[in-house]
């Protein structure tokens, strides 16, 4: 067994860990924009909806449709979909940098729903009492609304990552790299059974870790 994982590592070492370097790269950059586009966008869609405070039905309808419009594509058809859009904005449809576009979209409107969700458990009461107190709407998003919700805000960034860590595994059907990418082109195509087993394996102990890490993270937050 030990010279046969010896082997294992001399053939495929350097692969697997140059897939797994692509893939923390896709995940970390993707999940950096989406987090830029989508929490002002989930704070927008709390804050333009009916008996809020900046109440517009338009841009919350708008803003609705247009994220149920987008959460409604499964990632592999949006993956095909917007090709000529990523190849226009990034110059390339494969590689690392040319999966990055199709993974914000697809992860941006998720989040933002995420945030949605997490912003609307905050008590109706703690932030009727701030607006009586004639605190402006800015402060009452930054100091209440995102201070009370931080931690299902975390455990929603938490989901979120783990869908885009699997959503950077399918990209490997486009030439996207990491890990997804190995386990196509050699576990799959190649029939290499062990490269397959490897990379699902270490796709399970990053979900198992990044779950554990936002669980605790959010459980803190909680007690704060």
């Amino acid at each position: 067994m030990p010279s046969t994982f010896s082997e294992f590592l001399n053939n495929w070492g350097e692969d697997i860990w140059a897939a797994t370097i692509e893939t923390f790269q896709m995940v970390s950059i993707a999940l950096l924009v989406s987090i830029i586009i989508g929490l002002p966008l989930g704070i927008l869609l709390v804050m333009t909806r009916p008996g809020k405070g900046m109440e517009n039905k338009f841009v919350y309808q708008l803003l609705n449709i247009f994220i149920n419009i987008i959460r409604s594509i499964p990632f592999i058809i949006l993956l095909f979909f917007i090709l000529p859009f990523t190849k226009w904005v990034v110059g390339t449809s494969i590689g690392v940098k040319g999966v990055i576009v199709p993974l914000v979209v697809y992860t941006a409107p998720y989040i933002a729903r995420l945030m949605e969700s997490a912003i609307l458990e905050v008590d109706r009461g703690v932030v009727e009492a701030y607006e009586a107190m004639g605190i402006k709407t800015r402060n009452i998003i930054w100091h209440v609304l995102l201070r009370e919700s931080r931690s299902s805000i975390i455990l929603g960034l938490t989901i979120a990552t783990i869908g885009l860590i699997g959503a950077t595994a399918m990209a490997g059907l486009v030439g996207g790299g990491g890990l997804g990418d190995l386990a196509y082109r050699f576990g799959h195509l190649r029939y290499e059974a062990d490269v397959m087993y490897v990379t699902v394996a270490l796709l399970i102990i990053l979900v198992q870790g990044l779950q554990s890490l936002g669980n605790a993270a959010a459980a803190r937050l909680k007690k704060d």
